[in-house]
Order: structure tokens, then C-alpha cells, then sequence
């Protein structure tokens, strides 16, 4: 398993470096005969299908329907600061109108999260050959890491709009400053709650995606690929 786990990685340093055309997998590997006859072209096009099939894989584990919500890991409360509003919210008869708006602020994110592909193909793309190597080489989250590294700051930018307009498409920004502001001007709130989701949904949000890259990634490691096309099957194996 360790030697197919080595193949896709090594797969991709072949189509990451131009100058070796049709260099076949064995002599990379230390003789492996598991890719006999595979040209760079051919590594190249697995790889890509490879990692594209696990991006897309965890992009859309979360951009769907209860893809947040319906998941005890990934679903969203009201934030740490609003904690004590929530309580005091419910104890005065208004739980409804609290669990409206933390439906409403996972369907935001569930909305929002589909922004985050072509990020990460972007990412891939720009692999160089010493980050294949020290993916090869590295942890076996190797691969999780690389994409925090080159993606983070993108997805931060490219979410903070589109969660703000997704929770304002679902309600949650009304349905969050309504219970926010109510709360705030209880005679009993002292420390007002800050008002403003965007940010912590944000937040939340690329923590479940890189969750789920770092998923797709043990699967990848695990089980080479779901051959799914000739391609794979050729490179990887498959019946």
C-alpha cells in the first residue's frame, strides 16, 4: 500500500517536471513494475485526475444540503461570544427564533462552500517538482499542509464575500442580528455580543474543507484511486 501511496505522488513529480519526456514509473520507483510502459503525459493526466477527483470529493461533501447542518462535526452554533445571548435567549421563550438562525447560518456556509474548487486546482497546477518531492518525502498529511499553505489566505479572501452574501441569502444575517440585538439591549446584557457573523463563519468554514482535503488525502494513501477511468486503471491498476 506504502508503494502505491509513493506511485501517485511520484505519478505527479513526472508530469511536474517537462524536461524527461516518456520516462515510464519503474525507473522512478526502484524498478516497481506496477506502472511498466506509463509515460509522463499519462502520470501527468492520472495525477491530475487523481487529485482533482479528491477536491472535488471534499468540496462537495460540504456544499450540499446538511453538508454543515446534518454533520455533528462541521454544524455551526451561534459563536462563543453569543454563547451567553443563546441562553438567555432560550430562557425567555425565544429558542425558535435562535435555531432559525443557526439553520440558517449552515446553509450559508453549505452555499458558500462550493467557491473553494477551483482554489485548489489552482493549487495543484502550481505544484513544482520540489513540492511533489517533499510531499513524497514528508508526513502523510504531507499533501493537507501543502494546500493550507498555498490556499488559506486565497480561500479566506475568496469566502468572506461569498459567506456574507450567502448568509444574507439565507437569512442568517437578519435572523442572527435580530436575537443579537435584542439581547444586547436586555437590561441584564453588560457585555454586548458582536453582531457581525461573516468572519467566524469564514473561519469554520476552511477548517472543515481542510478536514476534508486531509480525508480525501488517507483515502488517496489508503486505496490509490476508485479507478474510475482507463487512465487510472492503467496507472494504478484496476480490473
Amino acid at each position: 500500500m506504502k508503494t502505491f501511496s509513493i506511485a501517485l505522488f511520484a505519478s505527479f513529480l513526472l508530469a511536474a517536471s517537462t524536461s524527461y519526456s516518456q520516462i515510464s514509473l519503474p525507473k522512478i520507483l526502484g524498478g516497481n513494475k506496477s506502472g511498466s510502459g506509463i509515460t509522463e503525459g499519462e502520470a501527468g493526466q492520472g495525477i491530475k485526475e487523481a487529485l482533482s477527483q479528491g477536491v472535488t470529493n471534499a468540496v462537495l461533501n460540504l456544499n450540499k444540503e446538511d453538508g454543515f447542518f446534518g454533520n455533528e462535526l462541521y454544524k455551526m452554533l451561534l459563536p462563543p461570544d453569543a454563547l451567553k445571548a443563546e441562553k438567555t435567549l432560550r430562557n425567555l421563550g425565544m429558542g425558535a427564533q435562535v435555531d432559525k438562525a443557526i439553520l440558517a447560518i449552515n446553509r450559508g456556509a453549505e452555499d458558500a462552500v462550493g467557491f473553494a474548487k477551483p482554489i485548489f486546482v489552482d493549487a495543484i497546477k502550481a505544484m513544482t517538482l520540489k513540492d511533489a518531492v517533499n510531499i513524497i518525502k514528508g508526513d502523510k498529511d504531507e499533501a493537507t499542509k501543502y494546500f493550507k499553505e498555498k490556499t488559506k489566505q486565497q480561500l479566506i479572501a475568496a469566502f468572506t464575500p461569498s459567506v456574507k452574501s450567502s448568509l444574507d441569502k439565507t437569512e442568517a444575517t437578519k435572523y442572527y442580528s435580530d436575537i443579537i440585538n435584542t439581547y444586547n439591549k436586555l437590561p441584564t446584557t453588560f457585555k454586548k455580543a458582536d453582531p457581525n457573523l461573516t468572519s467566524y463563519v469564514v473561519g469554520k468554514a476552511v477548517d472543515a474543507l481542510f478536514d476534508q482535503v486531509a480525508k480525501e488525502e488517507a483515502n488517496i494513501r489508503a486505496n490509490p484511486l476508485a479507478r474510475t477511468s482507463d487512465i487510472l486503471k492503467k496507472i494504478f491498476g484496476g480490473k
